[in-house]
């Protein structure tokens, strides 16, 4: 793996070069193997949070890995094209806009001690700037390539918060252009219904049933680019036990080793139909 600056990766991206890197930052990392019709995203999947906030964080190293979305990179990582956060939402949330990506609480609770210095407020922004600048790029070459895309945007969820029975799989469809797209999404919630996963688990799957597909990695490349459908797809973390931490690794291979034929199929289809 490669450390690069932001625009040597957009050069690199321009001139259709594979390559697999880290930011000069650390901030994300960004692999194509070859320039396929998809790309995959995990931008909750990181855990880093930096040094100069520790002291002033009022949530705890396990509250903040409770929020966010471990293992959704290791999931689709195989795939051709991949872009993930590696930096905690709680530095910086990539799936908020810029106006709301650093949070002053979370959920519920106060977030910091005392209000984040100008510096370490702009510090953050920079890297949720440069990632979009990334995924822009990276879009636009996909589209140049082959006339649309088709990006996975993986995530998970919490489901024992849930006072009721919720699906292991949820499409978030709210921002995309369900009239032109609907049919892909059903697609896309049957396959991922027919996963046969360890311990006696049920893949089922359900649109819009706990979120609704409002993030901000989507409406990005949704209004930047018309051609391009982004999947909301969320997993329950029935691949961890939410409670202790700990990552029930059978499972998360087992999606991984599934995903690797679903996704493209899913993007086969996709390019072939009509839209």
């Amino acid at each position: 793996m490669l450390k690069l600056t932001v625009p040597e990766i957009i050069s690199s991206i321009e001139a259709e070069r594979s390559f697999e890197a880290v930011s000069e930052d650390y901030s994300f990392t960004i692999k194509i193997s070859e320039y396929a019709p998809y790309v995959c995203g995990a931008v909750h999947d990181g855990n880093q949070f930096r040094r100069s906030l520790w002291e002033n964080c009022l949530h705890s190293e396990y509250e903040r890995w409770y929020e966010e979305d471990p293992c959704t990179k290791e999931m689709v990582r195989t795939h051709p094209v991949v872009i993930a956060g590696c930096d905690s939402r709680f530095e910086y949330d990539l799936n908020r806009g810029p106006d709301s990506a650093i949070y002053d609480d979370a959920w519920g609770k106060a977030l910091w001690k005392e209000p984040l210095p100008e510096q370490e407020h702009q510090h953050s922004l920079e890297k949720h700037n440069s990632f979009y600048k990334v995924t822009h790029a990276l879009i636009s070459k996909i589209e140049e390539k082959y006339g649309r895309a088709i990006v996975f945007d993986m995530h998970s969820y919490n489901w024992k918060r849930w006072d009721r029975e919720v699906p292991v799989w949820n499409l978030g469809t709210t921002n995309i252009d369900n009239n032109r797209f609907g049919e892909v999404v059903n697609d896309w919630r049957i396959r991922l219904s027919e996963m046969r996963l360890p311990n006696g688990l049920k893949s089922s799957a359900g649109i819009n049933d706990t979120f609704y597909g409002k993030g901000y990695f989507l409406k990005y490349i949704t209004d930047h680019f018309k051609d391009t459908l982004v999947l909301a797809t969320e997993i329950a973390k029935v691949y961890c036990d939410e409670y202790s931490g700990i990552i029930f690794p059978e499972v998360v291979h087992s999606v991984e080793e599934q995903l690797k034929e679903l996704i493209p199929l899913q993007a086969e289809e996709f390019h072939q139909q009509k839209l």
